[in-house]
């Protein structure tokens, strides 16, 4: 008989509403080959701070533990946290666990075996931002919760080839969705992507769905935040009474990978990796 999983504890849920407001601007702007490379020694920060923190997550620590670490690493590397302050968000990183899909604020949870753990980030160098999400495993995980990991970052990979200018979000949506159904799982609709660059949240909004040829088109520099959040069970999420944590409706597990990318007529370029 199997072990029933271990549920993070969840705050009287309150909304079915997105806890992130999604900032939009008038248009969207491409990105010089110089503002692109300054995304990208931001993203470079932020690369170096997540690989701390999945090899600092592990059984015994608490989220406000890597969220300390984050801000430090941060800090000591000439940059600041995109996240902190950001609509009044109290933290550097959000740790999102289990059934919690995206905006976990950390705290005095401590990790134990077999969670899993997502945890994002974005990092502010130069006036310049990025931004980057992992799902970590906690020790030993059970076969389905590495599978869903997998096939998460299975799909964040084929949004990322389909991030081409010329292209529209609407085949960046289709190209994450496609890989997510075909494994019997579901993308959240509630929750999206988007533009990354002077602001956190820039114009287009990019769902992890859409029809192919749809949307707005890609052009040569636009810098997109692309983020699978996907779950076993259903595609429905709720809002805890924090006003930030959203996790699944039926409580099934959830994990999240995330990018920042450039759209250039040469290919994707990922800033963040």
């Amino acid at each position: 008989m199997r072990s029933m999983r271990r549920s993070a504890p969840r705050s009287r849920r309150q909304s079915k509403a997105p806890a992130l407001p999604v900032a939009t601007k008038p248009r969207m702007r491409a990105k010089t080959p110089g503002e692109l490379d300054a995304i990208a020694a931001s993203g470079a920060v932020l690369r170096e701070c997540l690989d701390l923190l999945a090899s600092e997550a592990r059984v015994g620590v608490t989220t406000a533990e890597l969220d300390g670490l984050a801000e430090e690493f941060i800090r000591s590397h000439g940059g600041t946290g995109a996240f902190k302050g950001y609509h009044g968000y109290p933290a550097t990183i959000t740790t999102s666990i289990n059934e919690q899909v995206v905006h976990g604020i950390p705290g005095d949870y401590v990790l134990r075996e077999g969670d899993v753990a997502s945890i994002d980030c974005g990092v502010v160098l130069d006036g310049w931002v990025s931004d980057s999400a992992r799902t970590v495993s906690i020790g030993e995980i059970d076969d389905e919760a590495g599978r869903l990991l997998e096939i998460t970052r299975q799909s964040l990979d084929a949004g990322i080839a389909a991030c081409v200018a010329g292209n529209t979000v609407g085949d960046v949506g289709h190209a994450v969705e496609s890989v997510v159904a075909g494994a019997g799982y579901a993308v959240v609709r509630a929750l999206v992507g988007h533009g990354v660059g002077r602001a956190m949240h820039e114009e287009p909004q990019v769902p992890n769905y859409g029809v192919p040829g749809s949307g707005p088109t890609l052009i040569d520099g636009l810098v997109i935040a692309i983020e699978p959040m996907v779950t076993v069970g259903s595609h429905e999420v709720v809002t805890a009474s924090d006003g930030w944590t959203v996790s699944t409706q039926d409580g099934s597990l959830s994990a999240h990978f995330e990018h920042t990318v450039a759209a250039t007529t040469a290919g994707p370029r990922i800033l963040t990796a």
